[in-house]
């Protein structure tokens, strides 16, 4: 089985429970994805997602599409997989690959902010706030005198902020619309709206029910302490 797909994120919303509590969800509409090739040890599948229009691909991209007879993708992505004797080049996997109760990891690129100081970049507490202190949100010392004599890597500065690949793991699924390839996913995702996503199964979590109860949980009463209060209800 593949273990992801290609999404687009569409914002953020928020949906209700049975119990009635408020989930702030994402909207990811996530496919329908095209298998445009196979790969064997190790078992690969590369999608295509979101057709475009053939003056828009590369030549040598718009050979590739027209020997497999699928319309030119804007997004091409490979994912690993465990089998792939159910899949067929021109295959379409659509939102419903995934079920409510699935965790997921989510990849893209964060939301860029240009170059930023040390204060929003790196939450420095700033220095004294009064008139004569001219080191309001300046850099500090960065590197020590005559040893080492200049400044150690990995040393928080200020410089460009977002525009990088993250990703957020062990997201909840709670909802699949297969009518319009939603996928509504609890909590927050990289990227602006419209951004292209990979959606992969969480590597650290299983598959749970979203009927599942919580069991409730019963606190332990301490002995010692309960015979303390006793007694000083007695010399009361």
């Amino acid at each position: 089985m593949i273990r992801g797909l290609i999404g687009k994120k569409l914002g953020m919303t928020q949906i209700f429970d049975k119990d009635g509590s408020i989930l702030p969800v994402t909207v990811i509409e996530t496919g329908p994805c095209t298998i445009l090739e196979l790969k064997e040890s190790p078992n690969k599948v590369t999608l295509g997602f979101d057709p475009i229009k053939e003056s828009r691909a590369k030549k040598p991209q718009l050979g590739f599409f027209k020997k497999i007879g699928v319309p030119a993708m804007r997004v091409i992505k490979e994912f690993a997989s465990s089998d792939n004797k159910e899949y067929k080049i021109g295959q379409n996997i659509n939102v419903d690959f995934f079920k409510p109760g699935d965790f997921v990891d989510v990849q893209g690129v964060s939301i860029g902010k240009g170059f930023q100081g040390g204060m929003k970049r790196w939450h420095w507490s700033g220095g004294p706030k009064g008139h004569g202190s001219m080191h309001h949100r300046r850099v500090g010392s960065i590197g020590a005198s005559a040893d080492p004599s200049r400044t150690l890597k990995g040393t928080n500065m200020p410089g460009q902020m977002g525009n990088k690949r993250a990703t957020v793991q062990g997201l909840r699924v709670l909802k699949v619309d297969a009518e319009n390839n939603f996928l509504l996913v609890q909590g927050g995702i990289p990227g602006h709206k419209n951004a292209t996503v990979y959606i992969c199964r969480s590597a650290k979590k299983a598959f749970k029910s979203l009927d599942e109860v919580k069991p409730a949980v019963v606190h332990k009463v301490n002995p010692m302490k309960q015979s303390k209060a006793k007694a000083k209800a007695k010399k009361k």
